[in-house]
């Protein structure tokens, strides 16, 4: 297998990740696990799923622990359920979040996901070896 040679450039990688294939960009929304996941799974992250629950790292609503009611490929976010502000003409808006500034806590987990998991680890066994 040869890999594929990367370019530095901000502007090719912009393009890459603009121009991606949905099944590409589902690979993309991947955050970081919390401790005691990692421990458990053996995993570092995984891909963002609705119903997980997760806590924001970064920004207006930091520290703040949420459950994920939309993840949109297309956009590259995630929406949570108590992340609105309320806009000038009084109406609520849901704000968007980016999967790196999030940390998942708790997962939803579904026989797709258990499979998953269970294959990666096989792979980190088997590579380990």
């Amino acid at each position: 297998m040869v890999k594929k040679p990367s370019s530095k450039s901000p502007r090719k990688n912009r393009r890459r990740v603009l121009n991606a294939p949905m099944h590409e960009r589902k690979k993309l929304l991947k955050a970081r696990l919390d401790e005691f996941l990692q421990e458990e799974y053996g995993l570092r992250s995984l891909v963002i799923k609705k119903g997980d629950l997760v806590r924001i790292m970064r920004g207006q609503f930091r520290d703040t622990e949420s459950k994920v009611t939309l993840v949109s490929y297309k956009k590259g976010v995630v929406f949570l359920d108590n992340t609105t502000i309320t806009k000038a003409d009084g109406k609520e808006a849901i704000v968007p979040i980016h999967p790196s500034n999030i940390m998942l806590v708790k997962l939803e987990m579904d026989d797709e996901r258990k499979a998953l998991i269970e294959s990666k680890v096989m792979k980190i066994v088997e590579s380990e070896e």
